[in-house]
């Protein structure tokens, strides 16, 4: 439980993310007006990357090596959570805003309308592509061969982790409504069904994993057990941690967007009899 790695790429790259969004939600709380740079804002980004620092820092990645349970709990960290976190915050203000100004200019224009980084970033990204996409990741990285490969290089590990984490931020992207907003603005019925057809995904891997009666995944049988878990009772643990809680956050998230509709809904004024009976064609 000692073994944290403080890899200097990742410990930079969220030092950097981190000072960043700091100092522009820093920036824009000092302007007058209407308040956007709200705490929680803060605390949700900051929390965001505190996952990704356990995720990829702390003993989960140590373990991951020995334990696939391990490894699927940060999966999840990287795919259900630390995305999540950090794209409620809506980072992309707040990230430009700590940049220096010529910077962020520059990377204002390659997003304003008509640019040619938004045309190519709203058409790789739409809600289908990117679905698709996820579901890719997700499958082909539990692919036996594509999974051991990753417990034996590093560089194809950090690939899997790379893309792992990629494809659900645009996938979160999506669900949050996170800036910035390239496509036509997505419904919360479409938020919604992006969520619900994904769980059979998470769940159809987990099941395959949990009921199997052999080993998967060969590279656990030339570790040395931990934790005092056998090859089949880690293999079992694995798959039922992505099962049941893989689905469970993405069934929550479509509950939470349910009740904020339907919240919306209960507090529209109510219509009046004349609006109703009114003749459309009248003056």
């Amino acid at each position: 439980m000692r073994a944290w790695d403080l890899r200097p790429e990742v410990l930079l790259t969220l030092l950097l993310a981190g000072s960043l969004f700091v100092l522009g939600w820093w920036r824009l709380r000092q302007v007058p007006g209407p308040r956007f740079a709200e705490g929680w804002r803060l605390v949700a980004y900051l929390s965001g990357l505190g996952l990704l620092g356990l995720a990829l820092l702390s003993p989960i990645d140590t373990l991951a090596s020995y334990l696939l349970s391990m490894h699927m709990v940060q999966h999840l960290l990287l795919v259900m959570l630390a995305p999540v976190f950090l794209l409620i915050a809506n980072p992309l203000p707040f990230t430009l805003w700590g940049m220096p100004a010529t910077l962020r200019h520059q990377l204002g224009d390659l997003l304003r309308r008509g640019a040619w980084l938004r045309r190519a970033l709203t058409a790789l990204t739409s809600p289908g592509v990117v679905w698709i996409a996820l579901v890719v990741v997700l499958v082909g990285w539990h692919d036996p061969r594509a999974y051991d490969a990753a417990l034996r290089s590093d560089f194809v590990h950090n690939l899997e982790h790379l893309s792992f984490f990629a494809v659900a931020m645009l996938f979160w992207w999506h669900v949050t409504g996170a800036g910035p907003r390239l496509h036509a603005s997505t419904s919360t019925g479409m938020q919604i069904a992006l969520l619900l057809i994904t769980v059979p995904v998470t769940m159809g891997i987990g099941i395959v994993i949990a009921l199997s009666t052999r080993p998967i995944y060969l590279n656990y049988l030339t570790v040395p057990r931990v934790l005092g878990l056998s090859v089949m009772e880690d293999q079992r643990l694995a798959g039922a941690i992505m099962w049941i809680p893989g689905s469970m956050m993405l069934i929550l998230a479509a509950l939470v967007l349910i009740a904020r509709a339907i919240n919306v809904e209960e507090n529209k004024p109510p219509l009046s009899l004349d609006s109703v009976v009114a003749d459309p064609n009248s003056s």
